[in-house]
């Protein structure tokens, strides 16, 4: 017999515990970087969403689209101002970035999940009220901070066998606003309003370093706190932990920094004893009961 076929079967076997550890577990999955203008990578993607959902597990995915609207804005030619850093989202600009990622981007996401057999919806933070948002920065214009969740929406809707697909696009307090909010700050809000199992950042490096540029699986927030505070902890993986450590106050049980240019990444994570990035949970056991 073909050793390959051996070792698939040996694999499926010993990723028996997972299997049964994650049935009915609820993980969100922020989706972003460059397998999003990739069609292999973005199959591959849709690949392991579907198969977490057919082995029991009911996945919710959240992605994020900052490449794609800054290429609509270049083409429409609309100037972005900026302050520290960090683009002012104006009226002008919102309406492109609610196109870009609540047209394009989701559909695209929605369509490679329902070519590999799942059933995926689309919705933003707009659906149902899913995420409501007060500006986080007036200097910065339509860049949201979720202050309400409402998502029996997605309960509805994976307790239906569908997978969710969420543009983090938000309503404000006032009728007719629109605000953008960074991909990674919005699927921390689903988890936490969730409760989930698990949020699963994908990225595009390794997850969380030493000062030795070794890769750190485990971490407690309070590890995370001292790193951030040393320096270890810098640039734009500040933004990523703390939103792990706002999810894990919130309740979710385990936030992983995942390196998304693996291939598999999220089955490596969930399935194996391997592992695919960092870990933060916090070192306090409790029972907590499992939502349907």
């Amino acid at each position: 017999m073909d050793r390959d076929w051996i070792a698939t079967a040996r694999t499926l076997s010993e990723a028996l515990p997972y299997l049964q550890r994650y049935t009915g577990a609820v993980v969100v999955v922020k989706f972003g970087g460059n397998a999003m203008g990739d069609d292999e990578a973005m199959a591959d993607f849709a690949r392991d969403i579907v198969l977490m959902r057919q082995v029991g597990m009911n996945p919710v995915v959240v992605h994020g689209g900052g490449p794609m609207i800054n290429e609509m804005l270049k083409k429409l030619g609309i100037e972005s101002d900026w302050v520290r850093g960090k683009r002012v989202t104006d009226k002008a600009t919102v309406e492109v970035v609610e196109m870009i990622l609540s047209g394009l981007v989701n559909k695209r996401i929605v369509q490679a999940i329902n070519d590999q057999g799942g059933r995926a919806v689309g919705i933003s933070g707009k659906d149902d009220d899913l995420m409501v948002c007060e500006a986080d920065d007036p200097e910065l214009g339509f860049v949201g901070r979720p202050v309400e969740m409402n998502v029996q929406v997605i309960r509805d809707l994976y307790n239906a066998g569908i997978i969710p697909v969420i543009a983090p696009v938000a309503t404000g307090m006032n009728e007719n606003e629109t605000f953008n909010v960074n991909g990674d700050t919005a699927a921390g809000a689903v988890a936490g309003a969730l409760q989930a199992d698990r949020l699963l950042l994908l990225t595009d490096v390794a997850g969380v370093k030493n000062k030795a540029g070794e890769v750190i699986t485990e971490l407690t927030p309070d590890d995370v706190t001292a790193l951030i505070a040393d320096g270890t902890i810098s640039g734009g993986m500040i933004p990523k932990v703390e939103t792990a450590l706002k999810a894990v106050e919130d309740g979710v049980r385990a936030v992983v920094i995942v390196d998304g240019r693996v291939a598999n990444a999220c089955l490596l994570e969930l399935f194996t004893e391997h592992g695919a990035g960092s870990m933060i949970r916090t070192t306090e056991p409790r029972v907590k009961p499992r939502r349907r």
